[in-house]
């Protein structure tokens, strides 16, 4: 196979993201080789493509193996997706792609970038990815620190100080974390004044506009539906001829859902919007979870409304 010949038209090509071993697969012309997935193997991968009107490279997400990867296809200005690995296995199973390869792996997703064409999004700055992964970190800790803490109940006695030193420890760490997560928000312009907007509401504490700011960026720039379903909070219709199903919400972020809906724990006793919406569903019997999961939507929508339009928490235009 040559690639010495310059693509006329655009391509799309598909990656299979291995630990070791990056498979690649450029649909249009039918090529694929592999590299190393380290510096240098990623260099030359991103070279060869370069020759070619790329648009669009295709990976799926694996846990952290794609980053570098994606961090130099974004250096090189090359329009790359992480694509969610459960849309690139559905696609296989409905066009009957059973058979696993790694070369079969990078074809496939070749194949689904060019069919499928998934929309090629504005990149977060490396400061915005490093923000991500303290906010990841963090969540890494707190479950760590509740496993101990639940050991801590159960296990015998001489072994409760070595427990609580972990948990000590952790605690510390979870500080860290805390005071380098405020730092860069603070460096960030436009996110320190979207944090200021959002720390005027009751109940949103600045652990939460962290999360809100990592892991959902597009609030304030989508409609009160979309950000509702970005969220995982918008009810679906489960309707099938007669029979009409219960509304559910499904997917989203859960991240962001998890975080709001602690804070919405809080914020039934201290902010007042959200405390007469939940009382007044309760006492219509809505069961209590699904009372929290609708004032999780109304939140959201505040929330977005607020950065859309420029404005701090007000009670009364609420």
């Amino acid at each position: 196979m040559t690639t010495k010949q310059t693509a006329k038209n655009g391509v799309n090509v598909g990656v299979d993201v291995g630990k070791y071993q990056l498979d690649i697969c450029i649909y249009e012309r039918d090529l694929y080789f592999s590299v190393s997935n380290d510096t240098t193997g990623i260099r030359q991968a991103l070279n060869r493509l370069a020759r070619y009107q790329v648009e669009r490279i295709v990976c799926e997400a694996t846990g952290r193996y794609e980053h570098a990867l994606v961090e130099a296809a974004i250096e090189k200005r090359l329009p790359i997706i992480v694509s969610n690995p459960i849309q690139i296995r559905r696609y296989a199973g409905a066009i009957g792609q059973l058979a696993k390869t790694d070369e079969i792996d990078s074809r496939l997703i070749a194949k689904y970038a060019a069919v499928i064409q998934p929309e090629v999004r504005r990149h977060k700055s490396k400061q915005i990815i490093k923000i991500k992964d303290l906010l990841v970190r963090r969540r890494q800790l707190i479950e760590m620190m509740t496993m101990e803490k639940n050991r801590f109940q159960i296990m015998p006695k001489f072994l409760k100080a070595d427990i609580q030193r972990c948990i000590t420890h952790m605690q510390k760490q979870l500080e860290k974390v805390d005071k380098q997560l405020n730092v860069l928000v603070e460096q960030h312009d436009e996110w320190q004044a979207k944090r200021e907007r959002l720390l005027s509401v009751p109940g949103i504490g600045p652990v939460v506009v962290n999360t809100l700011l990592g892991d959902l960026p597009e609030l304030g720039s989508l409609t009160n539906k979309q950000i509702a379903a970005l969220t995982g909070v918008a009810p679906y219709n489960r309707d099938s001829g007669k029979l009409r199903g219960k509304r559910r919400i499904r997917g989203g972020r859960a991240t962001v859902r998890t975080m709001l809906y602690m804070a919405m724990l809080t914020s039934i006793q201290h902010n007042p919007v959200i405390k007469r919406f939940y009382q007044r569903l309760v006492a219509e019997g809505k069961h209590k979870k699904v009372a929290l999961t609708a004032c999780i939507r109304k939140m959201i929508i505040i929330l977005n409304a607020m950065l859309r339009d420029g404005t701090n928490w007000n009670e009364k235009l609420v």
